[in-house]
């Protein structure tokens, strides 16, 4: 059992806090913005609640994070009583948050600077994944500082692994978001051409997804999409934040993202709709208006 923070309880953080203390058996202190949700949460789990981000993180052996982007990651470790001031040295920060490497880099920096760890490891597996306790994690960070935290972690992962030095983590969340865009694109532009066809879709997806164009959006996602059901899941709006990072990563290392791009531009287009809060499925509403 270890004395673990965890800081944001969002769709992924709550529960992913309740199996540290579910499954893990750790010690859990939680902080939210909305104090009110933090008390949920206790209730729900029966852990500490504190008002800020430093108070949570003091005497902690490890402090974990899941929130928005950069700015708010910025604000709970290093702003105004941020966890940083209440780490202790020889701890670990894990960050779950999906921001850029250049931010993980940079906390890794200070966070070496004053004694402690850091593991940049964002997520995937959704809101469903954090739930069942079975998401595939990402990170970056010293062998050391992983070593640590890998076997907390596991408490909410099927998957974890280390891909290098900090900032690896974000790097990998963002070749994850790639991967995604365009085969999201490619299911909603298949059901769309079956539909324009006359082809029943239930029975062409049945025959394609044994096949080499089989996928877990196909497999999770292909009837809801096939309802014009769009309230599954990974929104918009956070997709399109996940994009901007993967965009502005690939000017600074040269790499060329025309599909992604594009993606983007049709994301976009979704929430001219009013899709911002649709899931990430939603493409094929576009195609289909």
């Amino acid at each position: 059992m270890a004395k673990v923070a965890f800081l944001g309880l969002g769709v992924m953080g709550f529960p992913m806090a309740g199996h540290l203390v579910a499954k893990g058996g750790h010690e859990v202190t939680v902080f939210n913005r909305t104090a009110a949700k933090a008390k949920v949460w206790a209730e729900t789990f029966g852990g500490k609640t504190a008002p800020t981000p430093e108070a949570a993180a003091d005497g902690q052996d490890f402090v974990m994070a899941c929130v928005g982007n950069d700015n708010d990651l910025r604000a709970i470790t290093i702003g105004a009583a941020g966890a940083f001031a209440g780490m202790k040295r020889g701890a670990t920060f894990v960050d779950h948050t999906t921001a850029s490497a250049q931010v993980a880099r940079e906390l890794d920096a200070e966070a070496t600077r004053r004694g402690f760890g850091f593991v940049d490891a964002p997520v995937s597996g959704g809101q469903a994944g954090a739930e069942n306790g079975v998401l595939t994690v990402m990170c970056g960070g010293t062998e050391n500082a992983y070593a640590g935290a890998e076997p907390i972690i596991a408490a909410y992962a099927r998957m974890c692994k280390r891909l290098g030095p900090a900032g690896a983590g974000q790097l990998t969340k963002m070749v994850n978001q790639i991967c995604i865009a365009g085969l999201v694109e490619g299911l909603s532009e298949g059901i769309h051409f079956a539909r324009k066809a006359g082809l029943d879709v239930n029975s062409v997806i049945e025959v394609i997804s044994k096949g080499a164009a089989q996928s877990w959006q196909m497999e999770n996602r292909y009837k809801t999409m096939n309802e014009g059901k769009f309230d599954l899941g990974f929104a918009v709006e956070w997709m399109r934040k996940d994009l901007s990072i993967c965009i502005t990563e690939a000017r600074r290392n040269g790499a060329s993202l025309p599909v992604t791009s594009l993606v983007d531009a049709f994301y976009a287009e979704v929430e001219t709709m009013g899709g911002h809060r649709w899931d990430t499925s939603s493409l094929l509403a576009r195609l289909e208006r």
